[in-house]
């Protein structure tokens, strides 16, 4: 993710990181793109090893935030290139906002990776003078809060950056402050260990060959890369599908898969068979679902989806269990 490192005193390996961070970024919402178009099954990229992937990767750029973070400031905050530096993410992060709201208003990104890493910068500057043992503790603290401090007080939209909401809220990108801030408390405490046992040194004297070109330049551009890699992926997997589109889907049982995906990551198994069972049979009297593979109608079909969501809701945590189809 961007930089924040000083230019004048940049390490190869933390770029040749961040390089080959942004590629595996760029591999997973590739297939995201196959999934949108029909190319991948339904639900792929939001459980199982995908969505451990995808946690992965964001965990590495924030860690090396972190680091970046320290190493520019950690003697001395320099307030010109850092609010430089906020000013560039965090206008990128509300010009994300703004686009996706207009394209996928029902899941549209409010608070994503780069305001976390603008916002993380921002209360990072609190820790850079902290021994690394109490940044650390700091940083389990962090991510250690949704498990215990999750309560139906901060389940509201004003609220929602902080990640303590009983359920996460729709979102195509949603890194909330509680736990990912705690990534890049994580990566300050390690650069300042870094440096105390001369192991920032070491790096800077590392060399990488041609090799590791493409990945220095993409760590050097971060920002930019992160902002054109997935229009112009989505945009070459559109015109794909013009001339070979995707064969046909089974949409009751892509339903149900993707349903089932997403419910798991807030409920248990034992609630969600239920639940998607509920909600296709809902779906299927209406004569809903066809209309849900287009975009443009899920949109428009958001607060009737949230209505049967409510009442599939209230019949599986009251009643006896609805079997799936």
């Amino acid at each position: 993710m961007p930089d924040i490192s000083a230019r004048s005193a940049r390490i190869d390996a933390l770029d040749i990181a961040r390089g080959a961070a942004l590629l595996a970024m760029a591999s997973y919402h590739f297939t995201w793109d196959l999934e949108f178009f029909g190319y991948v099954e339904a639900g792929t990229t939001s459980h199982g090893a995908w969505k451990f992937y995808a946690r992965c990767i964001a965990s590495s750029f924030l860690i090396m935030v972190g680091v970046g973070l320290f190493l520019a400031h950690g003697r001395g905050i320099r307030w010109p290139a850092f609010w430089k530096r906020f000013a560039m993410i965090a206008g990128a992060a509300a010009a994300i906002s703004a686009a996706t709201w207009f394209a996928t208003p029902d899941a549209f990104i409010f608070f994503g990776i780069l305001h976390e890493i603008a916002l993380g910068s921002l209360l990072g500057l609190a820790f850079l003078r902290l021994p690394a043992l109490p940044v650390l503790a700091a940083a389990a603290a962090v991510v250690a809060a949704p498990w215990f401090l999750r309560a139906a007080a901060f389940d509201n939209p004003l609220l929602w950056w902080l990640g303590l909401a009983p359920a996460d809220p729709r979102s195509n990108d949603y890194v909330p402050l509680f736990p990912w801030f705690g990534a890049i408390l994580a990566g300050i405490a390690l650069a300042r260990l870094a440096r105390r046992y001369g192991l920032a040194e070491w790096l800077a004297g590392l060399k990488a060959g041609a090799w590791a070109r493409p990945f220095r330049w993409a760590g050097r551009h971060s920002l930019v890369f992160y902002l054109v890699h997935q229009p112009v992926l989505i945009a070459c997997v559109w015109l794909f599908a013009q001339v070979w589109p995707a064969p046909p889907a089974d949409r009751a049982g892509a339903f149900i898969d993707a349903c089932e995906a997403q419910c798991a990551n807030q409920r248990e198994a034992g609630f969600c068979r239920p639940y998607c069972g509920c909600m296709l049979g809902k779906l299927e009297t209406e004569e809903l679902l066809g209309r849900l593979s287009s975009g443009a109608a899920r949109n428009a079909l958001h607060d009737k989806l949230d209505a049967l969501a409510l009442e599939c809701e209230a019949q599986i945590d009251d009643g006896p269990e609805t079997p799936s189809p």
